[in-house]
């Protein structure tokens, strides 16, 4: 993998922690040039220290993906630098507030929307000219599979992930017959902070870590994974107690 993926660059938003943290590293560990995107400067500085210890090269930058301009400026500095984009993991995402749709405060459905559908529009809008100018773009990005789509309480999270999933798979049916595809990853239940935010009374020992299904994302982005507009599920998913997944 180190060979294949070496001099490749990858945008990985959400990438200060959880999925978005462990993939920037599993990215940089295979060579990969890795532009990590979030709104966290300390958590950025601390996956910067964490990729040079370990030989790898990133760019850093904090911005919040709410700032639509930054996301086009984005775009423009990849172009002047590389002149194509190789990757894009879509992990940044928010969970808002579990609450009755009634008692939902519109800010809060706001900035859901706003990250985890506008700003996966606008990746898409600034980055697919660059991704189209890779030998093979891949971009991906995180869905939920939940067998209970219509779950009460979750609707502002539930509706975005429902939009995304509508986003990328017709951004997959545009890139047909280019080097370019799109696809949708589930990486089924984790410990990572979103959820532990929805599910409070969860046991978070019996969720594994986001660094297990890393690999499965850095297979997804590289030249050889040629699937377009799927939503694949994790391979972990098989192995879990039912009532897990």
């Amino acid at each position: 993998m180190k060979q294949l993926l070496s001099g490749r660059v990858a945008v990985v938003t959400g990438a200060s922690r959880g999925i978005g943290r462990a993939t920037a590293l599993g990215l940089a560990e295979s060579g990969v040039h890795v532009v990590a995107v979030a709104r966290t400067v300390g958590g950025l500085e601390e996956l910067d220290d964490e990729i040079r210890a370990k030989g790898g090269v990133a760019t850093l930058v904090p911005i919040d993906l709410r700032d639509l301009p930054a996301i086009d400026r984005l775009g423009a500095a990849i172009y002047e630098r590389w002149g194509r984009l190789d990757m894009l993991l879509g992990a940044a995402g928010v969970l808002g507030v579990v609450t009755p749709l009634g008692h939902l405060e519109p800010k809060v459905f706001e900035e859901v929307m706003a990250v985890n559908v506008t700003a996966n529009w606008r990746l898409i809008r600034s980055l697919d000219p660059l991704l189209r100018q890779s030998d093979a773009g891949r971009a991906l990005f995180l869905a939920d599979s939940d067998p209970e789509p219509d779950r009460p309480y979750w609707g502002a999270y539930t509706a975005s992930k429902a939009a995304l999933g509508v986003l990328v798979r017709t951004y997959a049916g545009e890139l047909k017959g280019t080097r370019a595809t799109a696809n949708l990853f589930d990486p089924g239940p984790l410990r990572t902070r979103l959820r532990a935010k929805g599910r409070p009374g969860e046991d978070a020992d019996l969720l594994q870590p986001p660094e297990i299904v890393a690999p499965e994302i850095v297979a997804m982005l590289s030249p050889d994974f040629r699937e377009n507009g799927a939503l694949i599920r994790s391979r972990r998913r098989e192995a879990m107690p039912s009532g897990m997944a």
